[in-house]
């Protein structure tokens, strides 16, 4: 179960952060999760949004370089450990984590991690043949 990141490439300037969020709240799109990696001249923000097609839309017509990804997102245990046992499931399968950031759920005590993985088809059979919940579109536009 593949879930849709947007990628969105800025230059490191004053204000580009904002335009991206003022482009998605006129759109009503809803950001669940994000991480943002920089260098002296741009930055990549990565975003878990609701609408992830509506989303990438939006922002290309804002006039913004978006890329849309496959990810996978895990329910862990929102406790010592939780995420260490994923990251063993990964290591014992030779599955590559490219990336990866997280957030915690409203409701549960429960974090969700987004990983980029090299080899999304492996890694969601080692998850699913141990039992960890992966995380469907669908439920992250209830969050």
């Amino acid at each position: 179960m593949m879930i849709k990141q947007l990628s969105i490439f800025l230059e490191n300037k004053k204000g580009r952060l904002a335009q991206v969020t003022s482009t998605l709240a006129k759109n009503k799109i809803n950001i669940r999760a994000l991480s943002l990696a920089d260098s002296a001249d741009f930055g990549v923000l990565r975003l878990i949004v609701n609408d992830p097609d509506r989303g990438a839309t939006s922002l290309k017509k804002a006039g913004m370089v978006v890329q849309v990804t496959d990810v996978i997102a895990v329910e862990i245990s929102d406790k010592p450990g939780g995420l260490s046992r994923v990251l063993h499931l990964f290591d014992r399968g030779a599955i590559n984590v490219e990336y990866m950031y997280a957030f915690v759920e409203k409701i549960k005590d429960k974090a969700v991690v987004i990983f980029k993985i090299e080899q999304p088809a492996s890694a969601i059979k080692i998850l699913k043949k141990e039992g960890m919940p992966l995380v469907r579109s669908s439920v992250l536009k209830g969050l």
